[in-house]
């Protein structure tokens, strides 16, 4: 493929690793003249998730309700908020989203603009959203459940859920798929998984997909290297058969 000079970068999971993305930014350097586009999970787990926040905020970018953004926003503007689901937040990463926020207090315009994002994106050619669709529903029928959570269900699709648009996700680090190493994007049928497990021990490796030029950009956050290769070399197909019978296993 010939490069050209203008870039659409979809950027995965960030979880609250404020430096690393900002070293990741600043390795793509991203112009006026490209795109920019967040995943969602923005928040929890990392140390800096204010500072995400107000990052893609700040600069306008375009970004996508993750499931982490989802809890968060319940959790400090619902009523009657059950214990196991505030228990299940904080264990998820939502003590250190709270710590990031001087005094944990979360202002009015970050709580304003988590509440604008979008559940999905059609860019045309490409699909954006933050976890996946079911398959068996149609697009009008799905919700935040769907679009915020689902996992197995949608790996294992046979078929592409659009004929003409690829989907690219996040929520489900790529390694926990079969046959993915730590650090390569995961693709299925009619889907491509960019987050490669930011702040996970075992990885480290925050993606920025270039989808024009079909070009990763990467850096690690643990040990602050950075890489670039054509998607073709840094991508595992994922046979759904293995993900069915995965479902399968964990419904016994």
């Amino acid at each position: 493929m010939i490069e050209t000079s203008q870039r659409r970068i979809v950027i995965g999971d960030v979880h609250g690793h404020y430096d690393g993305l900002i070293k990741l930014m600043e390795f793509i350097a991203p112009t006026s003249e490209d795109q920019v586009y967040f995943l969602g999970d923005l928040i929890d787990r990392g140390p800096k998730s204010s500072h995400v926040v107000n990052f893609v905020k700040e600069n306008n970018y375009g970004c996508l309700l993750g499931n982490h953004e989802q809890m968060f926003f319940k959790i400090v503007t619902g009523d009657h908020i059950s214990t196991s689901a505030m228990q299940a937040w904080l264990y998820g990463g939502g003590q250190a989203t709270i710590a990031s926020y001087e005094k944990g207090t979360i202002p009015k315009q970050h709580l304003e603009w988590l509440e604008s994002l979008p559940l999905y994106l059609d860019l045309g050619d490409i699909w954006l959203t933050h976890a996946g669709v079911d398959p068996e529903l149609p697009l009008a029928a799905q919700t935040a459940e769907q679009f915020c959570w689902i996992r197995d269900q949608f790996h294992s699709i046979e078929q592409p859920y659009f004929t003409d648009k690829l989907i690219i996700i996040g929520h489900t680090i790529t390694f926990t798929l079969p046959g993915v190493t730590p650090g390569q994007l995961a693709q299925g049928q009619g889907w491509l998984n960019i987050d490669t497990g930011a702040y996970h021990p075992r990885s480290g490796w925050l993606t920025g997909l270039d989808t024009i030029n079909n070009i990763i950009y990467q850096v690690n956050i643990f040990n602050n290297s950075l890489r670039t290769l054509p998607l073709a070399e840094g991508v595992v197909m994922v046979q759904p058969a293995k993900i069915a019978t995965r479902r399968h296993k964990q419904r016994a």
